[in-house]
């Protein structure tokens, strides 16, 4: 039963003072009048079965002599293992399952390609091995009560280290498996809120780098676990109150740590001595740096800055302090695999997309410092010239606080205040939009939909300050700021406001939840994936890992029933109007398919237009190719009928 909005919360909604403004980079102000549409005469309508055929790439990793590269990829409609020369060949396919597979890690000899596998996407994945030439694939650790993963194979003997939970736990440990599936634990976390991960192997694999991490990555903790050792010898080398730290690499001498932090503000990449406890910054920028590698040498390391949005790698020379910008086109571009970097040290993997440019596998040149993609998974028809162009924008919200968003741009729209648009919420809620290739940014905006996706306080990738606003304020603050976004594409003068909707799965199905309740004069149809209705039923049905992070954000009912009543759409989706339709996957254990049935029998009851699809097998995303193109086809035929006029179909 719909639980009634109190007294006490229409005092907290109406009476909260508007909101300091947010620090953040500084940017310009985007003057909506100068946002264009391009004129081109290549633009045409995507097809739904071309998005939907070209293939993702999940994970990859060397050879043990570097010839060759393994890739996780669904060039079938399945996430299997294939296999291609690194000089460049037709792949060949190693694993053939219904069942999603990634994670890949190469064994000491050279012999087997370790990989997690899960059932029907429930997120607690077995520990498979598979020869590389093919054959017999074993499941190593046959755990249906644990889930296994983020395994890093120690170089001189093939033990693995890897991420181990409980069903039954909240947080993760790491454990040490041997050829066999055998798992001895290294750590005993008993505190839900933290979990382990294991980092790199120095002293020749006796000890071990490893992160201790909050669930909402406010607090992070290094440590150096001595594995051999007969009585367990941990020593903790970085930590702060209230601070972020993260190893991501350690120096092949074993003298320097590789970290990210944000001890000012803003995520930042930095080199720690830990012998001589000396922190140590690279050249500072506003925006956020990532560390990656350290150069098989030592003498160099790979990061990255994420300036809006957009990535860009670097190589540092640790004597000098120079960086220089790999020779990388402009998008989202990342280094991929728990080992990037070939054997010999020449060659580099990098995962690159752009709005334009749909994700591959590329290799970058050491020596040359040439760039070439390894793998072509998008099919012929998507190609740039075709495809919609995106730009970063920035407009300020209801307190000034700056907000940038990601606009996708159809071509060769009059600026008449005519056209369709969708407002396109990101999931997390601590994560970013990213400037990378969009499946349904490509298929919405080739189709006449101006496209824009927020990055509202609470993301990633604007510092500590932005990121941490909308704890205990879920479906307020950061629902202005993407109703915002919706009021800035009106004043481009392209947009119609009675033809604007509203689309987004996870974290952006709560926030399409609670726009269409809290705004429902905004948005004239609405599309939501696996989105939140009832933070109550999601505490009490979801993964403990997730139950967690929701404390990190909420607390828990008990202790503030008053915030999570103003933080569920279902406090306020009584007052929508907007056609609705929801996608779901029946194993999501992030958000479990109750919350789907929820929100459909209450508007259902109500009156209002609303269908939910079910998918088996298919957890919190849909892995299998006939539900992606079935899902993505559903949500553009939905806002074809709620946002199209008989003149634009």
């Amino acid at each position: 039963m719909k639980r009634l909005i109190s007294a006490t919360i229409v005092a907290i909604i109406c009476t909260t003072p508007a909101l300091a403004q947010i620090e953040t980079p500084e940017r310009p102000v985007t003057d909506p009048q100068k946002v264009q549409s391009p004129v081109d005469p290549n633009a045409r309508v995507v097809p739904i079965g071309d998005i939907s055929a070209s293939s993702n790439l999940s994970s990859a990793a060397w050879s043990k002599d570097g010839k060759q590269i393994f890739i996780t990829t669904n060039l079938t409609g399945r996430y299997n293992i294939w296999r291609t020369d690194t000089s460049g060949s037709w792949p060949v396919r190693l694993t053939q399952s219904d069942e999603a597979q990634t994670g890949l890690a190469v064994s000491h000899d050279g012999k087997y390609v370790y990989f997690e596998q899960d059932v029907g996407g429930n997120e607690y994945a077995d520990i498979y091995r598979v020869p590389v030439n093919g054959g017999a694939v074993e499941n190593l650790t046959n755990s249906p009560t644990r889930g296994e993963g983020g395994m890093l194979v120690r170089p001189r003997d093939g033990l693995i280290a890897l991420v181990t939970k409980l069903k039954t736990e909240g947080q993760s440990n790491i454990a040490l498996m041997d050829s066999k599936g055998n798992v001895r634990m290294l750590t005993e976390e008993t505190d839900p809120q933290f979990s382990w991960f294991p980092v790199a192997w120095t002293d020749d694999g006796k000890s071990l780098v490893a992160n201790r991490i909050n669930v909402d990555r406010t607090v992070g903790e290094i440590f150096l676990i001595d594995v051999d050792a007969d009585i367990q010898l941990r020593w903790k080398l970085l930590d702060w109150r209230d601070t972020f730290f993260e190893a991501t690499d350690i120096s092949p001498d074993g003298e320097m740590i590789l970290i990210n932090t944000n001890d000012n503000g803003q995520m930042r990449a930095g080199l720690y001595i830990w012998r001589q406890k000396a922190l140590m910054g690279i050249p500072s920028t506003p925006w956020e740096q990532r560390g990656g590698k350290f150069t098989n040498d030592g003498k160099s390391i790979i990061f990255g800055i994420n300036a809006d949005a957009r990535s860009t790698l670097y190589t540092l020379d640790i004597a000098t302090n120079t960086e220089t910008a790999l020779a990388i086109p402009q998008g989202f571009n990342s280094l991929i695999g728990s080992e990037p970097i070939s054997p010999d040290g020449t060659q580099m993997m990098i995962y690159r997309s752009g709005a334009d440019t749909p994700g591959n596998l590329y290799l970058y040149d050491m020596t040359t410092e040439k760039s070439r993609p390894v793998t072509q998974l998008a099919i012929a028809s998507l190609l740039p010239d075709a495809l919609p162009k995106s730009e970063i924008i920035t407009y300020k919200s209801f307190d000034d606080t700056l907000i940038s968003a990601i606009v996708t741009m159809p071509a060769n729209l009059k600026r008449d205040g005519s056209n369709p648009a969708i407002v396109f919420p990101h999931g997390g809620p601590t994560s970013q939009a990213k400037d990378g290739y969009s499946r349904h940014a490509t298929a919405f905006a080739s189709r006449g939909y101006i496209v824009i996706q927020p990055n509202f306080r609470g993301s990633t990738g604007y510092g500590k300050a932005f990121q941490t606003a909308n704890a205990k304020d879920l479906g307020g603050g950061d629902l202005k700021d993407t109703v915002a976004a919706k009021h800035f594409l009106v004043k481009t003068g392209y947009v119609d406001p009675e033809r604007v909707g509203i689309f987004g799965g996870s974290y952006g199905g709560f926030m399409t939840l609670m726009a269409i309740g809290r705004e429902p004069d905004e948005f004239a149809a609405a599309v939501q994936w696996f989105g939140i209705i009832n933070w109550r039923t999601m505490y009490r049905d979801q993964d403990e890992f997730l139950k967690a992070y929701q404390r990190s954000l909420l607390g828990t009912p008990e202790e503030n029933p008053d915030i999570y009543d103003a933080a569920s759409p279902l406090t306020y989706i009584q007052a929508a109007t907007a056609p609705l339709l929801t996608i779901q996957g029946e194993n999501d254990i992030r958000v479990p398919k109750g919350q789907a049935q929820e929100v459909h029998d209450i508007l259902k009851a109500k009156g209002n237009i609303v269908e939910t699809i079910y998918y088996p097998n298919e957890g919190h995303g849909f892995r299998k190719r006939e539900n992606q193109i079935d899902s993505l086809a559903r949500t553009v035929e939905w806002f074809d009928k709620y946002l199209k006029t008989e003149t634009d179909k």
